[in-house]
């Protein structure tokens, strides 16, 4: 058997969003095993754990047509994180969710790569709303959410993670999006 996966490449200024490539597995590995950076997102016990969230992921863009994009770094092509919609089976709606590999923070990649993606999944996938689901001290993804205009809507208990906070982001048309973009990587930047 043979599986092609149709997974877009978007571009901001600064980064490359695409799908996910077997080199991305060790800086995923590396971060999903760090209890101290990964906690708000879910710590794996060991590299088999952390494999199966990235063949996950995977599986993920063959079942709904999105997932997890790799960002990567232009300048040098390093993948310096994660962002893309989210929505296994358990979850209460689709989330845009985003992760920063060490080495990268305070450059603004997530803000970036997570707009981009929000942009993304409102033009082509149709969607009409997004979330942001945050474990409570979670405080850095909670001002992410909230520079991306999100607001607090509702707590909710998520089959993975236990109890989170919901952040509902603000709808293409309170963006707008649709109206009169041209679709070039500038307008995104």
């Amino acid at each position: 058997m043979s599986l092609t996966l149709t997974i877009p490449r978007l571009e901001t200024g600064r980064l490359v969003l695409r799908g996910p490539q077997h080199d991305d597995f060790e800086p995923l590995c590396a971060f999903l095993l760090d209890r101290e950076r990964s906690w708000g997102f879910g710590t794996e016990r060991d590299r088999a754990k952390a494999w199966r969230w990235f063949a996950c992921n995977i599986g993920h863009w063959a079942l709904h047509g999105y997932g997890y994009f790799t960002i990567q770094w232009k300048e040098t092509g390093q993948p310096c994180g994660i962002t893309g919609i989210w929505n296994p089976e358990g979850w209460p709606e689709p989330e845009i969710g985003w992760v920063v590999f060490d080495g990268f923070e305070g450059r603004g990649i997530a803000f970036e790569g997570a707009e981009r993606a929000r942009r993304w999944a409102y033009e082509e996938l149709g969607l009409a709303t997004l979330t942001s689901n945050i474990v409570p001290g979670n405080d850095r993804s909670v001002a992410l959410a909230e520079r991306l205009g999100a607001w607090f809507e509702r707590e909710y208990d998520n089959v993975e993670m236990g109890a989170e906070r919901l952040y509902r982001h603000p709808s293409p048309a309170d963006l707008g999006i649709g109206a009169d973009n041209d679709g070039s990587p500038e307008a995104y930047a």
